[in-house]
């Protein structure tokens, strides 16, 4: 599998410099490389931000802090609605940014760039909807008013697996709610915010509102931007490990946070399901990114009564994927993001085949160049494999089987996590109860797509707190204050 010789160029005009005040800049210290993971290339070099460069991010975006934060709502609606449609206008340099720096597909990452659009929009309407209330004492005594008010300077931590869409749903709603905001990108996939970033300045965004910090050294940074004390809100999205230590730096300034973390996500199909629908909603909650979501279906539990004809024609399908470059026409599977992820998907798959799983299609890496690993489905899984219990993050379907209603659920909720789940039936009664008893910020029915820009995305357990998306989201930005008043 030769992928480097047909790889295309970046599009012209992707920044690589720190954005800081409106501008692309060189960093105070040197430079790092962006690799491409389909072929190992490197796609460029981008400054790597220091603590130097992340005080003169903080010093921008507090000056413009307070204009901004004064600037009317519809103002500030309207910026971001540009910057919809810039995005929405510059669709195929963005997914091809995507594509070369974390190997997806270009028709899911033309999905990415429309769903990330989308948060842009929404929270552009959100913008004149910040709400407040006037009432009067109940005995009396004064008049109570609320309002809502910007918490001020935010950081953003955000992944490399949604390079575009996990900004833009940090981004829309501070900038919604009159907040100036720092994004640490992922090392990884720098680039895509940084045209981002390029977007916003085209848009009208006055510079020092939105900073992007690229940098390798990723703790070092936060931890810095962290412990100012200009800084009132941390929003991160990625594994429970870092979102803890994250958590307890928080404390030392008692910043509001916004914690999305790992998942470990069920996906049931009843003996009543829709087959034809279940396998649908898998492919998608499985496959799609490559399996790289914390949303993904990482735990398929089959009624045992079903449980071989749903096995047998989902590994038909995950055969026929087509492994290579997410470029190139025909391919339904692009690279993993680098050489740990790899290696993480490859252990656990040999974990499980040690305990005596079985291999139904799959279970080696891809040969060639780049990091890439065969689409595959594992069945007969024992209790202790670590696949069982551990995210996946990759494109291997774990079936284990199951014969009553009260075993799933079980099953499902016996994890430390609760971001998403998914169940397949056709019961009306049997929706109503198990939706009531999954322990899952989000739960799909008969779905294997659930997220929307209009809706609150969110976990519970160790899969975090707070919401992302939906009205919920930008109240996540916004202080409540009460003003008391004397009786007229």
């Amino acid at each position: 599998m030769s992928t480097e010789s047909d790889a295309p160029a970046l599009p012209a005009g992707v920044p690589t410099g720190l954005w800081i005040d409106g501008k692309s800049r060189g960093a105070a210290g040197a430079e790092f490389t962006v690799v491409n993971p389909a072929n190992g290339a490197v796609l460029a070099s981008v400054a790597n931000a220091t603590l130097a460069d992340a005080a003169l991010a903080m010093d921008s975006a507090q000056a413009a802090a307070g204009e901004w934060a004064a600037t009317p709502p519809r103002q500030r609606s309207e910026i971001l609605r540009r910057a919809f449609e810039l995005l929405t206008e510059r669709a195929d340099d963005f997914a091809l940014v995507m594509t070369l720096e974390m190997g997806k597909i270009l028709a899911e990452a033309r999905g990415e760039v429309a769903y990330g659009a989308e948060f842009l929009r929404w929270f552009a309407e959100e913008a004149v909807r910040i709400g407040g209330r006037t009432t009067t004492a109940p005995a009396g005594t004064g008049e109570i008013i609320v309002t809502k008010e910007p918490v001020g300077m935010c950081l953003a931590v955000t992944p490399w697996n949604f390079p575009l869409a996990m900004g833009t749903r940090k981004i829309g709603p501070a900038l919604a709610a009159g907040c100036t905001m720092i994004v640490k990108p992922s090392e990884d996939t720098p680039l895509t915010m940084l045209l981002l970033a390029q977007v916003f300045a085209d848009a009208g965004l006055p510079p020092g509102v939105l900073s992007v910090l690229p940098t390798t050294d990723s703790k070092g940074i936060v931890a810095a931007i962290m412990a100012d004390p200009r800084l009132r809100k941390v929003s991160f999205t990625g594994s429970t490990g870092v979102g803890k230590a994250l958590v307890a730096q928080s404390s030392e300034q008692l910043l509001r946070t916004s914690m999305e973390l790992g998942g470990n996500a069920p996906f049931i199909v009843f003996e009543d399901a829709d087959l034809d629908a279940a396998l649908d909603g898998a492919m998608a909650a499985k496959m799609r990114n490559g399996g790289e979501a914390c949303t993904a279906a990482n735990r398929i539990y089959v009624q045992n009564s079903v449980r071989e004809e749903f096995t047998a024609r989902l590994t038909e399908r995950v055969a026929a994927m087509t492994v290579g470059p997410g470029w190139r026409d025909g391919v339904s599977l692009g690279a993993i993001i680098n050489e740990q992820q790899l290696s993480s998907v490859a252990d656990l798959v040999a974990d499980a085949i040690d305990h005596g799983a079985r291999v139904r299609t799959g279970g080696a890496r891809s040969h060639g160049d780049g990091f890439f690993y065969a689409p595959t489905v594992l069945d007969e899984i024992p209790e202790q494999a670590k696949i069982r219990t551990t995210e996946i993050f990759g494109p291997v379907a774990a079936i284990v089987g199951f014969d009553t209603e009260d075993e799933a659920i079980e099953l499902a909720n016996s994890t430390p996590y609760g971001l998403a789940a998914y169940f397949y039936t056709q019961s009306l009664a049997r929706t109503q109860r198990v939706a009531s008893r999954i322990q899952a910020g989000m739960v799909g029915v008969n779905r294997g797509v659930i997220s929307d820009a209009a809706a609150p995305f969110g976990g519970i357990k160790h899969s975090g707190f707070g919401s992302e998306g939906g009205s919920e989201g930008i109240e996540e930005y916004l202080d409540t204050k009460y003003i008391a008043l004397p009786p007229n």
